[in-house]
């Protein structure tokens, strides 16, 4: 495979058959062009092409790099030394290539050529469990299995909807993605890096990636900043263009999210709850991020200003491009906006297929009750009720085997002694089910 080697010295270019060589339009290798910007927005084109072309076999100078980076005007600093601006060039790329098992400093670049097209977020194997203290002397330690061996991708522009009941581990797989949570075991990729061991210092940078909105927008906003100032903060955290150049971008967020200017001097407690959203989103936008997690966005709104926020959260991703990992319980929200959707149950996928082909053809158990308990606002149209009995077991002592056994109205003796995996029953579609795969269902 071969690696490729960046040197990171003033002057240095390499101008070699299959090198990086600068070009009319900024540096190029093999086809890819890094241009050079002309705004501060195009900052975000400049880490994309500086992606391409480390991907594409190149060896990366501070020439080149400086040659296809306009440092005033796409926010790396405006240091006198190459060198140093070249290594903040390199910054928002050194917790990606360490993931790729690279060597970076701000002198050198190692990066193994054994990475193409990858999905954008890969998540394999994700285990957090969450250790319950002794409630006396003599009682045995606890866990609850809150994450138990969770996998899927997640595609760039894409969005993957994660349904299911409350307590089965939604919230806490968003959380893991970003390393809120630390996971107990498993490994997830962002695009083609592996992000699970990095540091604090490593995923501040990733951040410029990787987003969240969380459900409780008035509990994620500073009661005591403005609107404007908390919108503009992830720029000064990450020392992002001038006062103008931020101020800007604010004022462009709050239009792009449908908010007036004015409320740039208002406080949280002054919005309304719609608003306070929209508020929230404007903030995980304005470093465009490639990745955004949503943690139940429009459950704490009422129905028309739910509407509303998905329309927008749509048409944000049409136009920055950006994947979601949209976590909500309720599937009617979840087949409006999603692209395929995963069924969680006490911590486990136990069905994941393209939106259309679930709800049309649900193959697990769980998943057409799911379904089944959606109200079809048609009083003319009757569906067939699947009525679960009990209630979801605990996941500090799940049942053995399946976990939905328990419940299952199919359930035979093999479905509590055997854990089912995840299999194809159509492309793209995978149900984790005895009885589908003896096809009995």
């Amino acid at each position: 495979q071969g690696d490729i080697v960046g040197a990171v010295e003033p002057g240095v270019v390499e101008p070699a058959e299959g090198r990086l060589v600068d070009g009319p339009n900024g540096c190029q290798q093999g086809g890819v062009t890094l241009g050079r910007p002309e705004s501060a927005d195009d900052r975000w084109n400049v880490e994309a092409g500086v992606r391409k072309l480390l991907r594409s076999g190149a060896t990366i100078s501070a020439r080149t790099l400086l040659e296809g980076i306009d440092n005033k005007t796409s926010g790396f600093g405006t240091s006198p030394d190459p060198a140093y601006r070249a290594g903040l060039a390199l910054g928002i790329t050194q917790p990606l290539l360490r993931g790729f098992g690279a060597t970076t400093t701000t002198a050198n670049v190692v990066l193994s050529r054994n990475q193409r097209e990858l999905a954008l977020l890969e998540v394999k194997a994700l285990y957090r469990y969450f250790r319950i203290k002794k409630r006396h002397l003599f009682g045995r330690a606890a866990k609850v299995q809150a994450v138990d061996g969770v996998s899927f991708t997640l595609e760039a522009g894409e969005t993957l909807g994660l349904v299911g009941e409350s307590g089965c581990g939604k919230s806490t797989t968003g959380r893991l993605v970003l390393n809120i949570l630390t996971p107990s075991a498993g490994e997830i990729r962002f695009d083609g890096a592996d992000v699970t061991g990095l540091d604090p210092k490593d995923w501040r940078a990733l951040r410029l990636d990787m987003q969240m909105i969380f459900q409780d927008s008035l509990s994620a906003l500073d009661p005591r900043m403005n609107i404007g100032d908390q919108i503009r903060e992830p720029l000064d955290i990450h020392d992002i263009g001038n006062a103008r150049e931020r101020a800007d971008k604010v004022n462009g967020m709050l239009d792009a999210v449908g908010l007036p200017l004015g409320v740039v001097q208002r406080y949280p407690h002054e919005l309304s709850g719609g608003q306070q959203q929209r508020v929230v989103i404007a903030r995980a936008l304005i470093l465009r991020p490639r990745l955004i997690v949503c943690d139940e966005p429009v459950s704490a709104l009422d129905v028309s200003i739910q509407a509303q926020v998905i329309n927008l959260l749509r048409d944000l991703q049409t136009r920055f491009k950006v994947a979601y990992l949209f976590i909500s319980h309720d599937l009617s929200v979840v087949r409006h906006i999603s692209d395929r959707i995963a069924v969680m149950y006490l911590g486990q996928i136990v069905e994941t297929a393209a939106r259309d082909e679930l709800f049309d053809r649900p193959r697990h158990p769980y998943t057409k009750a799911l379904i089944a308990a959606i109200p079809i606002p048609d009083p003319k149209i009757r569906r067939e009720r699947v009525i679960l009995h009990g209630d979801p077991p605990s996941a500090i002592d799940p049942p053995a085997g399946c976990r939905f056994h328990t419940r299952c109205p199919h359930a035979k003796p093999i479905c509590g002694t055997e854990v089912p995996v995840l299999k194809p029953v159509a492309a793209g579609h995978l149900v984790a089910c005895h009885l589908v795969e003896s096809g009995e269902l």
